[in-house]
């Protein structure tokens, strides 16, 4: 399957690219595609075998005779040219697009608003005279005339286009509908100033649109513009500034005070403070030596850095966050696809009542005047557009996900956003999730006939091909260069331990099932630490008390959710029931499972996942790959996906960078807020149609007012949905 991104430069009408995403869906050749309004993007997933040059071609001529202004843009040249000449021609400035300049909402909003106020002001001015001006009918009719043509001609000349290619029920349709049938019916001065107020509205709309459009993306404003090369054979030390696509791996790099880091790599030289808070939301700055991992994104406060390069930037930290915050839209929430189908079912019911409230009445009624109950069919018509709700609902969760990454919470889709809400219960694993995963030798307890020296060779001879945190430990403990040689065979046991061949001789590194498994007793006392039981030769060793630390924030995470509601806090552990316990009953969790294997917590998730209430949710929390299991078969994965970890964030559906396990207390909230202000959206643009519609229908309410219940309502639904973005707490 491929993937391709599209850009649909001047994308200005949300009800518009809903229908956009319909009918590029049934494409031949096409698994999958969605129209991301606000970010005015297309993610298409095609079949390998279709014929992309085809299928590009449909999708702009859909997305043209839908809106025939928007550009459909791949990797900034017109979708009609080829692949080939992509290739051949990546950077030919003669195929470069132009921004088309009688694109009503394109890339320079500043210059469309400047020409629209000219019309406004213009039209306002002809119409505030023909108010004035006591006429003859005939010259009152050119007066006002004039005034809609400098008004509302562009609308009118759409809405005929869309006509001509089929598009019914749009918003310029519909407008032009009800102005022109209130000129027939004599209502002259209220024509113009439905328009009048219509383009005000979508100037403010518009306005709004655009500066949601520019605070998501300044919240995502983390990828580099450029990286200052090392020239390699400069003696000087000569830099040169290039594209950070542009640096291979071991190129050195150095990165001045104020500069954004451009790609992953290891500090060489210099020491400063480097702030994180692009990629991790936290507020203090990290300090930076030779040694230390740098990563793109990061922002350099101090000193200068040199570091030498060990990512491309696709595979970069920034390229990874940046590609799965964009794509996350593609994933589109139960509410935003329900709204979608809705508009489709409501704006025709609207118009068909319109109809029959302009024929019905007239003919069944005594006496009924049919110029009035035209005038309240028209006003129906104002009123049943539903751009409210098409543009505020992914808004308000695009929002949603930009907010929760400014926290240093990555999540994939608003599907995911919408299914936090929902949330019972919460999974722990243990290490690395709970605690820091950072273990250290804390106690060496030898048995009779072996030494404490002996005893932590031969264990750290076992571990010495393991990367298991535990094994780490010993290793460090050690503190000497392991002799490869020594070793003749080696095997993992699986959830067990380690058997290797040292000197000739038999060494089992491991838990207290692998002695069992080999009938070899043991001797432990009562402690919450993790123990390493070691047998030379089939004799027991002794053992290497291990400890590791909880978390800072673990506690308080636990009750944070607790809080909120949760009503069930778990762990699942492969540790013993004596570490596992201790660490649970300090935390306060509800159930503890300890010295599971990686399939008995499949097995016990899957326990908990048919218990839990209809409709709820089971989130599991763990540390990246190791946990791939469990995270994919939870409703929602969570992964302490820390800085730089491309497992986690390929494993889960949410990834907190931080490794703090509070934060997911944060993600529930902003998931909350999210949820709240869609829904406050939905019920304020619903009921203010519901209520004019029905004042419209009995003769109460004006075209004007009809107006404010389409754009301004609108207007104020997309403002409502910027809050979640800008909210610096979360109750």
């Amino acid at each position: 399957m491929m993937k391709t991104e599209m850009t649909l430069q001047g994308l200005g009408c949300a009800s518009c690219a809903a229908k956009m995403e319909t009918e590029i869906q049934s494409l031949a050749g096409v698994n999958g595609a969605s129209v991301n309004f606000i970010a005015q993007k297309l993610q298409l997933e095609a079949e390998e075998t279709a014929d992309l040059t085809l299928l590009y071609r449909q999708i702009e001529g859909i997305v043209r005779r839908i809106e025939p202004d928007v550009e459909v843009l791949i990797d900034g040249h017109p979708a009609g040219v080829s692949d080939a000449h992509s290739r051949e021609h990546p950077h030919d400035e003669s195929r470069t697009h132009t921004q088309n300049p009688s694109n009503p909402r394109g890339r320079n909003i500043s210059h469309w608003l400047t020409r629209e106020m000219v019309r406004l002001i213009a039209g306002g001015a002809v119409f505030a005279l023909g108010l004035f001006l006591n006429t003859a009918p005939p010259l009152e009719l050119a007066v006002f005339l004039t005034a809609y043509v400098i008004v509302g001609g562009p609308v009118v000349i759409r809405a005929f286009q869309n006509l001509v290619r089929g598009q019914l029920f749009d918003e310029n349709f519909l407008m032009t509908v009800a102005t022109l049938g209130a000129f027939l019916i004599g209502e002259y001065p209220e024509g113009v100033a439905v328009m009048l107020f219509y383009l005000v509205g979508e100037m403010f709309q518009d306005r709004a649109v655009d500066h949601s459009r520019r605070s998501i993306s300044a919240l995502m404003d983390i990828r580099p513009d450029y990286a200052n090369l090392k020239i390699a054979d400069s003696l000087n030390g000569d830099l040169k500034k290039v594209s950070p696509e542009d640096v291979s791996i071991g190129d050195l790099i150095v990165v001045k005070p104020g500069e954004k880091v451009p790609l992953d790599g290891m500090v060489r030289e210099g020491t400063s403070l480097v702030d994180t808070a692009a990629l991790t939301g936290e507020s203090m700055p990290r300090e930076l030596a030779p040694g230390s991992a740098a990563l793109s994104g990061f922002i350099n406060r101090q000193g200068l850095l040199t570091i030498e390069v060990t990512k491309n930037f696709g595979d970069s930290t920034v390229s990874k966050i940046l590609e799965l915050v964009q794509h996350a839209a593609s994933r589109k929430a139960p509410t935003e696809q329900f709204i979608t189908k809705f508009a489709r079912i409501y704006t025709p019911a609207v118009v068909f009542s319109a109809l029959a409230i302009a024929v019905i009445p007239p003919m069944a009624l005594p006496g009924a005047d049919f110029s009035q109950w035209i005038y309240r069919a028209l006003i129906f018509l104002v009123i049943s557009c539903p751009c409210a709700l098409v543009i505020s609902i992914p808004l308000g969760f695009f929002g949603g996900i930009g907010g929760a990454s400014k926290r240093g919470i990555l999540v994939k889709g608003s599907n995911y956003l919408e299914a936090l809400n929902s949330v019972e219960t919460v999974v722990f694993d243990k290490t690395g999730t709970l605690t820091r995963g950072i273990f250290e030798v804390t106690a060496i307890n030898p048995q009779p006939g072996f030494s404490r020296e002996s005893l932590l060779e031969n264990t750290a001879y076992a571990e010495s091909y393991s990367s298991h945190p535990i094994a780490v430990s010993v290793l460090k403990a050690y503190g000497q260069e392991i002799d490869r040689n020594r070793i003749t065979s080696y095997e993992e046991v699986a959830g067990h331990g380690t058997r290797v061949t040292v000197d000739g001789r038999e060494v089992l590194a491991g838990n207290t099932r692998l002695m069992e498994q080999e009938k070899i007793a043991v001797v432990s006392g009562n402690t919450p630490d993790t123990c390493v039981h070691v047998a030379v030769d089939g004799r027991y060793g002794g053992c290497l008390l291990i400890a590791d630390q909880v978390k800072e924030d673990a506690a308080e995470a636990i009750r944070s959710l607790k809080s909120l509601g949760i009503r069930n806090t778990i762990m699942l552990t492969g540790d013993t029931k004596e570490v596992g316990e201790a660490i649970g009953y300090q935390l306060g969790l509800d159930e503890i499972y300890t010295e599971l294997l990686p399939a008995d917590k499949v097995e016990i998730l899957e326990r908990i996942d048919a218990q839990k209430s209809p409709r709820k949710k089971v989130a599991v929390v763990g540390d990246g790959i190791n946990d791939a299991p469990v995270l994919a078969r939870a409703d929602i994965g969570i992964a302490m996906g820390g800085l730089g970890s491309d497992a986690a964030i390929e494993a889960a559906d949410i990834v907190i960078m931080t490794d703090e396990p509070a934060k997911i207390a944060t993600a529930i909230k902003v998931a909350r807020r999210t949820r709240q202000i869609v829904y406050q959206n939905i019920v304020f643009a619903l009921g203010v149609k519901g209520i004019f519609l029905v004042l419209g229908a009995f003769g109460v309410a004006t075209m004007w007012e009809a107006v404010f219940a389409d754009v301004g309502v609108a207007v104020i639904a997309i403002l409502n949905a910027t809050r979640v973005m800008n909210t610096s707490s979360l109750s």
